[in-house]
């Protein structure tokens, strides 16, 4: 891998979070003003494993004037997919079942054959995985940590986080006047997969009254017992954050659709479920708002944008020097490279006895435990 580098690959994966064409714009500089060509790849890398969907620019030319005019875009000019992970890449077979294949070696393969010399990776921990896999099979790989729902281990937030919560928080901050007005119950469901992350700051933030997070399975007769207490105090509405993946104390997370061939399950519906029993208990009326894919789109925060500018360009900075089966992360006040098996297949949790559970509790907010 000491060949000098004279073309590189950017890809996009998995969901995709306000930042990325942030992200996508400080590599093209960087890049360039080394005298290196930038090429992207198409949704994820659907772009090299389904030339049916691109048989012209599956991998795109990509330069400075090209990119210029996007850092503030929400988005990814490139494409994404949570549906193309080339290490279980669902494959039609003769007899019309559908399995999982390991097509990673393709990759390798048709980034070789346009003789592109090394691959920054933008996404969650399914693409760094993928990542780390194709940097053992001997490619020269960066990641970059992209999610809204700051899980992955080994760097003080990614991308995309900041903006979701500050929209989530807006959102909420509307509907105390409404909640107030008819004294209702407003149960609010946030993304953030099986991690807590959104909905306790969200919460927090918004001065929610109950948070419920997928590491603190909730005791629904605690808080409805914490609702009730609020109403007899005089404080006749009451705001519910909950995150998709909160599940009750003994019960199971609630699905829209179980994992397939090629596809990771989808959760969410628990705000409404939440709602309908929440309102059984207390008989106080309750309504549901799920936030859902609001919080993926839109500008970046000025805190994203920075923080995926730095992180691009410390990507390429990182390939300059040589290195490899890195991901650039935040450790402030610097940007730093953590080794991709350390991050491969890791999720952050919220952690129990972190400040930030502590604060939410001294602030009296209801964590259903």
């Amino acid at each position: 891998m000491s060949h000098p580098i004279r073309r590189i690959a950017i890809s996009t994966g998995g969901g995709d979070a306000p930042g990325l064409n942030a992200v996508i714009r400080s590599v093209v500089f960087a890049a360039e003003k080394r005298g290196w060509e930038c090429f992207g790849i198409r949704e994820g890398f659907n772009g090299i494993l389904r030339p049916d969907r691109y048989p012209v620019d599956g991998i795109t030319r990509l330069t400075m004037a090209q990119v210029d005019h996007i850092g503030h875009l929400g988005g990814t000019i490139l494409g994404t997919t949570n549906h193309g992970n080339p290490l279980k890449f669902a494959t039609t077979m003769p007899d019309g079942s559908v399995t999982e294949t390991d097509r990673s070696g393709e990759i390798h393969a048709a980034l070789k054959a346009m003789d592109i010399n090394a691959l920054v990776c933008i996404g969650g921990d399914g693409t760094l995985t993928i990542a780390n896999v194709l940097h053992q099979q001997g490619m020269r790989v960066v990641g970059i940590p992209k999610t809204i729902d700051n899980d992955l281990d080994k760097t003080f937030t990614t991308f995309g986080f900041d903006t979701a919560v500050a929209f989530a928080t807006e959102c909420t901050d509307r509907l105390h006047s409404t909640a107030s007005s008819h004294q209702r119950i407003m149960v609010v469901e946030v993304m953030g997969r099986y991690a807590g992350w959104i909905a306790l700051h969200t919460g927090i933030s918004a001065n929610a009254h109950a948070i419920l997070i997928p590491e603190i399975p909730y005791d629904i007769e605690k808080l409805t017992a914490h609702l009730i207490a609020r109403d007899r105090a005089g404080h006749h509405y009451s705001i519910v954050i909950v995150a998709e993946g909160a599940n009750p104390l003994g019960g199971e997370r609630v699905l829209h659709e179980k994992a397939g061939a090629g596809y990771v399950e989808r959760l969410g519906g628990i705000g409404e479920n939440l709602a309908q029993e929440l309102q059984r208990k207390t008989g106080k009326e309750a309504r549901a708002v799920v936030l859902g894919h609001l919080l993926r789109g839109g500008s970046p925060s000025a805190f994203d944008r920075v923080s995926a500018m730095r992180f691009g360009a410390a990507a390429v900075r990182a390939l300059n020097e040589g290195h490899s089966g890195i991901m650039v992360a935040l450790a402030y006040p610097d940007v730093n490279y953590v080794a991709l098996e350390e991050v491969a297949g890791r999720m952050k949790s919220v952690p129990l006895n972190g400040d930030i559970v502590q604060t939410a509790r001294d602030l009296n907010i209801c964590l259903g435990d």
